[in-house]
């Protein structure tokens, strides 16, 4: 048996959106949850390079948009890196830094989303293609936490723009830890 259980599966070829919720997810049957987002991209209607942030829903429902901290490093092929670091903020990193490619991915992991008496953490990685014409690519890492001890039954992604929209199919796994 697979000590992976596939919960939710999102799909969003079809249309260009701002966010995505996926509602519903976690629940006390796991402490871990596997997200894997592919085939990320972006409509392209600025030029700027579209993240996708990531931000919890609660068990009433409701996107949490306060009290995250959030770290990620980003490597590029073409030039040094970026450090960011960002306290008490409306969001955390996603791992995805969308540009002009439409190949995006990240592999992102939740711990604890349902214990009322512990913060939520993430961590993950990804990879993306950043621009076209000059042939960069994007690799990052990230952690971040929600410093809330609610229930955690879901989670948001939403653009960095408000001129970019974006695409992703992403699916959410329980991960079962034997012991």
């Amino acid at each position: 048996m697979s000590n992976l259980r596939l919960i939710n599966e999102t799909l969003t070829q079809s249309a260009f959106v701002n966010q995505i919720s996926i509602t519903d997810i976690f629940t006390t049957d796991f402490d871990i949850y596997k997200i894997v987002i592919s085939n990320a991209g972006y409509d392209g209607a600025s030029s700027d390079v579209v993240d996708m942030r990531a931000r919890f829903i609660n068990s009433s429902d409701s996107t949490v948009t306060s009290s995250y901290d959030t770290a990620r490093l980003t490597m590029k092929a073409e030039a040094g890196f970026d450090n960011d670091k960002q306290t008490n903020i409306a969001y955390m990193y996603g791992s995805v830094l969308v540009g002009n490619y439409q190949n995006g991915g990240a592999v992102l992991y939740v711990f604890n989303p349902t214990n009322s008496s512990s913060y939520t953490f993430m961590l993950g990685q990804g990879a993306s293609g950043y621009e076209t014409s000059a042939n960069r690519f994007r690799v990052a890492k990230q952690i971040g936490v929600l410093k809330q001890t609610s229930s955690i039954t879901g989670i948001n992604f939403v653009s960095s723009s408000a001129s970019n929209d974006f695409k992703a199919d992403i699916k959410v796994f329980g991960l079962r830890v034997d012991s």
